[in-house]
């Protein structure tokens, strides 16, 4: 990368720290703007505030809000309650995590690479579909009276009137994984993918000339290929044990299923929007200032995990 012309004939070429400077401003910016300056917010659990009213005339409680949550034995139910659902349905995330690299794996195995590209095509896009047209798809598969499944096990006699699948609690942290994985396993294969890419083809070589199947080759060479990325990304799923989002559960929720599908991160957008309460905002940002504590917590945790067992840091 060079520069302007000097008047002397000189070429202005830019440092190789500046230029590596200059690459890494735009996500600086955006991190800055997305992740740091909202922390600004946090302002808000110290104070009695009611939407409408500027912060600065509303009264400072310091650290009633947070005082709240295990005073109330309302709020410790709920709590409890939240904690216990999004424990849950990450737990199944991280046990099912394994899933990705096993379906990478089985991927470039296929050696029709036509074929191999429209199976990686089809499993990567349902990540780029929202979980609103996710539903849609689910109701038209589900729903009691139209529903494609329901359809299908009436017409081969196997049940007589229509069940509602999306509307009943039972299996629901399972139900949520199975649509989890459905859509982000193509797109959580990538990496693996990459990473197989980068394996070295000697090792292969030299496996088949040792008279190494395919199943050997795989077993011994690519999965071991494979596990530091995989440690990695398991770190860091346990660093973000309690940050398993919101969409999908805010789109699959209903008064029946309510109390097991409600997740830490939607019951503060509930609480900050959706209560009808005006003392929501202080007491859902409290709660929300506690989930980022504990995410950095297990964050340091689990990269002593990582030192300790693979004598490597993930940060």
């Amino acid at each position: 990368m060079s520069g302007r012309v000097t008047p002397k004939g000189k070429r202005f070429t830019i440092p190789v720290k500046y230029r590596l400077l200059l690459m890494l401003l735009p996500f600086v910016i955006l991190i800055t703007l997305f992740a740091y300056l909202p922390l600004a917010g946090w302002r808000f659990a110290f104070f009695n505030y009611r939407p409408g009213i500027p912060l600065k005339w509303s009264d400072f409680v310091g650290f009633d809000w947070f005082m709240t949550i295990v005073n109330t034995p309302a709020r410790q139910a709920e709590i409890v309650r939240v904690v216990k659902n999004t424990l849950a349905m990450s737990g199944l995330g991280i046990l099912t995590s394994w899933c990705p690299i096993a379906f990478a794996v089985l991927l470039s195995e296929i050696k029709n690479m036509r074929f191999r590209k429209v199976v990686q095509t089809l499993t990567t896009i349902p990540n780029f579909i929202s979980w609103v047209l996710v539903y849609s798809f689910a109701f038209v598969l589900f729903s009691v009276d139209a529903g494609l499944v329901n359809r299908l096990l009436m017409d081969m006699g196997f049940i007589t009137r229509g069940i509602n699948f999306l509307l009943e609690s039972d299996h629901i942290w399972l139900k949520m994984t199975a649509w989890g994985m459905w859509k982000g396993l193509g797109w959580g294969a990538i990496m693996y993918l990459a990473a197989i890419a980068g394996i070295d083809q000697e090792l292969y070589e030299a496996a088949r000339v040792d008279g190494a199947g395919r199943f050997r080759q795989m077993w011994n060479i690519t999965i071991p290929g494979l596990l530091p990325t995989y440690f990695v990304l398991l770190m860091l799923s346990i660093a973000n044990l309690i940050n398993n989002g919101m969409d999908q559960y805010l789109v699959f929720r209903n008064a029946m299923n309510k109390d097991t599908i409600e997740v830490l991160d939607l019951y503060v957008y509930t609480l900050g929007f959706g209560s009808g309460t005006t003392t929501g905002i202080p007491f859902a940002t409290a709660v929300s200032m506690l989930k980022s504590i504990v995410s950095i917590t297990l964050l340091f945790a689990a990269n002593s995990l990582s030192k300790l067992l693979r004598g490597e840091s993930i940060i």
